[in-house]
């Protein structure tokens, strides 16, 4: 032990003398720090290092951080506290600090695939930038391109294009007319732009139809046949005047666009020149090319016309929503790498979804700008915490973490988990994440996942597991310090002094269950001390002290021990049957602890063993009754494992036992109470009667070797709490096993009642010691002198040897065989 701890166990030199039932002294038990003198008030202590004593954890962090293969996401077992993810994220924090800022992530329009959003990746901040000049192109586009096709040049180059191709239309007319002409017609045109043929003849147009019907049939054959072809020229004439009007609009457009390239040409090489990048180069060639075929949209509007009412409004559409960007990860403001922690790990949260909206006409519509990232994406080049406890247990995320994390691509989809039909109508390309996972869960849940999930392993091959407690040297009774230190400049709280952390440390220790060990966790030592603040405000204190912890524990117990009270009345008043004075035969006091809420206490349960002849063996009434717990079931089969290693190896055992709780009827857990049961059936089958004021726990094997139980603390005090309300004796006490002596860390006025000798409490390592005590006889016996063994053994041969005599031919009690 440290030599700062005062210990707490007997060495041989104070063994008692052979026949004397060895017991502890309140020296034994009383609890002590060696921090006095160190401090005058924790004002002076602060800087406590998180994760103090967790050595082994810490080492699996620092390996996982600094591995960065595939797979060495980590498994965080053992934190515990509300604020366990923020303080995991600032230790961190604190050892990536250089690391390297990743970049921005953006998407963008596919001009070519629509349905099929490009990402494109980017240093830090670029991203917005690009977005920025984006918009600027755009509202560049918008204000000059009108002016541009305004401008003197272009009307004077659209003039003179328009002149250029009416003169070769006239041209094609005045030819069309020249052959009418020789043809022996006149075209004329009507008022509403119908083409008629007048035929001539002898210089002479045939405007009615009588002349016409004068002329002989070869004559109005030969008209007919050259009208026909004249038609058929007329189309031909009429092909080729739309040809021009197509060449004419595609030479205009081509005007169009040598203007509008002009404007955009160095718009265009500004954004690629100060942002360098290969991907982006790629889409403002796109940008370029699309801007140039769609022209119309960056012309001057028509004036808005106002529909009818009743009439359905025109679709709406954005012209310009192709040149956006969607910023999915800005690392703009970042330093280093980032580390999130995401404490709602929904799927929406941690993967991100593709928005769907219903437009003003009752559409569902989406587009790339709906596409929104996850804390996952968002923690791209570095570090994503949560719960997988929570996560778990959410529709879809832990299929998805799974897949991503093997692919170690994102792809983005709308999370619909209750439609019927989900499709989002785009398929964003998928983006390649580099993002280390650590997820905080319970050990249980590492170890469901490794069994039943074969990628599990794969996915998260190191595991960081915290310690609940942690070593109670020097160093981490000081941590103590530091954090009530923190904890009270931090919240403004009365600090304390130094008996005051001693009462902290004696709370760590009895809650870590050993002397020597102290609890690891912040947060249940932070919320004592914010309730022994309250006490010392309460009483207008500037420090705190022991005695104010004291009253908050004392608070907490008189909060929590409704339930503990009444049963000690009802003990009391003979309700429940528990004798605490005199010796009976078969019957000893057993000790267990019952866990309400989170309050735990212990509370005295009589034990009860009644013996026959027989060979049934040991019957566990609470077996039986199906109120007993697996590893009690266990405990009862050692302790007739126990029996016939001691007595049975000459003789068979013919004894048939049964053994009970008495009054209990929420069931029993446990093999605590195993060698409680031995003394009572031992007791019943020697009739050597058992002293009703000494309680028992500890468990047993089959050497007869007393071991360790839990609740050690609880089931002292609580045996101690029933002798006090009915009337102490002076010679009440527990026996405990030995190896729990460094266990107990006591109430003060148990150990007070140890030091007057009104309570008394025997550690034993084996049954014969326990015996021993309980009788008052010693279980090896000497000349003319029958020891407890002795006694057993006996009454086990006697046994035997009457139920063979009693099975016997011709015995009263057997059935004579007939020949």
């Amino acid at each position: 032990m440290n030599g700062n701890i005062e210990s707490t166990t007997l060495s041989e030199a104070t063994q008692p003398p052979a026949g004397r039932a060895r017991e502890l002294s309140a020296k034994d038990l009383r609890f002590s720090t060696d921090i006095a003198g160190t401090f005058i008030s924790t004002r002076e202590l602060s800087g406590a290092q998180e994760f103090l004593g967790q050595e082994r954890a810490l080492a699996a962090l620092e390996l996982a951080l600094g591995v960065s293969g595939s797979g060495y996401n980590i498994f965080v077992s053992g934190l515990t506290g509300a604020d366990k993810l923020e303080t995991l994220r600032r230790w961190i924090a604190e050892r990536v600090a250089s690391s390297t800022t990743p970049g921005d992530w953006v998407y963008v329009h596919n001009f070519k695939q629509p349905d099929a959003p490009r990402a494109i990746y980017s240093k830090p901040g670029e991203g917005q930038r690009l977005k920025e000049m984006m918009q600027d192109l755009v509202k560049t586009l918008r204000e000059e391109l009108p002016k541009a096709f305004r401008q003197e040049a272009f009307d004077k180059e659209k003039s003179s294009l328009t002149d250029k191709y009416n003169n070769r239309a006239q041209e094609l007319n005045a030819q069309f007319a020249t052959l009418a002409k020789e043809r022996g017609f006149q075209v004329q045109v009507s008022s509403r732009g119908h083409i008629f043929f007048v035929p001539v003849v002898d210089g002479k147009p045939l405007q009615r139809p009588q002349d016409f019907s004068a002329l002989s049939d070869e004559d109005r054959l030969d008209i007919e046949k050259r009208q026909q072809e004249l038609s058929a020229e007329m189309e031909r004439v009429s092909r080729k005047q739309q040809e021009l009007m197509r060449e004419m609009e595609a030479d205009i457009r081509a005007i169009e666009r040598r203007f509008c390239e002009r404007l955009l040409r160095p718009l265009l090489q500004r954004i690629e020149h100060e942002l360098a990048n290969e991907e982006v180069h790629v889409y403002l060639e796109e940008v370029r090319n699309h801007a140039l075929n769609n022209l119309d949209d960056f012309k001057e509007l028509p004036p808005v016309s106002f529909a009818m009412p009743f009439m359905p409004a025109p679709r709406e559409r954005d012209p310009y929503l192709e040149y956006d960007i969607n910023i999915v990860v800005d690392n703009a403001q970042t330093n280093g790498a980032p580390i999130l922690v995401e404490s709602a790990p929904t799927y929406l949260n941690l993967f991100g979804t593709i928005e769907r909206v219903v437009d003003r006409f009752g559409r569902v519509v989406t587009n790339f700008t709906r596409i929104k990232s996850g804390s996952f994406l968002r923690a791209h080049g570095g570090y994503l915490i949560f719960s997988l406890d929570d996560a778990i247990t959410e529709p879809a995320v832990w299929k998805v973490l799974k897949r991503t994390l093997r692919s170690g691509r994102i792809e983005m989809e709308t999370y619909e988990p209750f439609a019927l039909f989900s499709a989002s109508g785009l398929k964003p390309e998928p983006v390649k994440v580099n993002t280390k996972v650590i997820v905080v869960g319970s050990a249980f849940l590492y170890h469901l996942l490794y069994a039943w999930d074969e990628d599990f392993h794969e996915m998260f091959k190191v595991r960081a597991d915290f310690n609940p407690v942690m070593r109670r040297d020097q160093e981490h009774q000081l941590a103590y310090g530091q954090w009530v230190g923190n904890l009270c400049n931090e919240e403004g709280l009365p600090h304390f002094d130094p008996s005051g952390i001693e009462r902290l440390i004696e709370f760590g220790a009895r809650q870590a269950g050993d002397r020597e060990k102290v609890l690891a966790s912040y947060a249940s030592i932070a919320d004592l001390v914010r309730e022994a603040a309250f006490w010392a405000r309460k009483e207008d204190r500037q420090l705190v002290s022991a005695r104010h912890v004291e009253k908050a524990l004392e608070s907490r117990v008189f909060r929590s021990n409704r339930i503990e009270e009444d049963i000690r009345e009802l003990i009391a008043n003979g309700t429940i049957l528990v004798d605490i004075t005199g010796k009976k035969v078969g019957q000893v006091n057993g000790l267990s602890v019952m866990d309400i809420g989170g309050y735990a206490f212990g509370r005295p349960t009589r034990v009860t063993a009644s013996v026959g002849m027989g060979q049934a063996g040991i019957i566990n009434i609470e077996r039986e009754s199906r109120l007993s717990g697996s590893i009690h079931d266990k405990g009862m089969l050692i302790l007739a494992g126990y029996l016939r290693n001691r007595f049975g190896r000459n003789h068979p055992l013919a004894i048939s036992a049964s053994l009970c709780f008495e009054q209990s009827y929420s069931g029993v857990e446990g093999d605590s109470a195993s060698s409680t049961e031995l003394y009572a059936l031992l007791s019943r089958l020697t009739d050597i009667p058992l002293r009703q004021d000494i309680a028992v726990t500890g468990s047993v094997n089959q050497w007869g070797e007393v071991q360790a139980i839990g609740g050690v603390n609880e089931k002292i005090e609580g045996f101690y709490d029933v002798c006090r309300v009915i009337g102490l004796t002076g010679a009440q006490g527990v026996i405990i096993p030995e190896a729990n002596v460094r266990h107990l860390i006591l109430r003060r006025d148990v150990i007070d009642a140890v030091a007057e000798g009104r309570f008394h409490i025997y550690p034993v390592r084996t049954v014969d010691a326990g015996l021993e005590i309980l009788t008052g006889i010693p279980t090896e016996g000497g000349p003319g002198m029958e020891s407890i063994n002795d006694a057993a053994a006996r009454r086990l041969k006697e046994m035997a040897v009457g139920l063979k005599e009693f099975a016997a031919p011709g015995h009263n009690g057997a059935t004579e065989s007939k020949s």
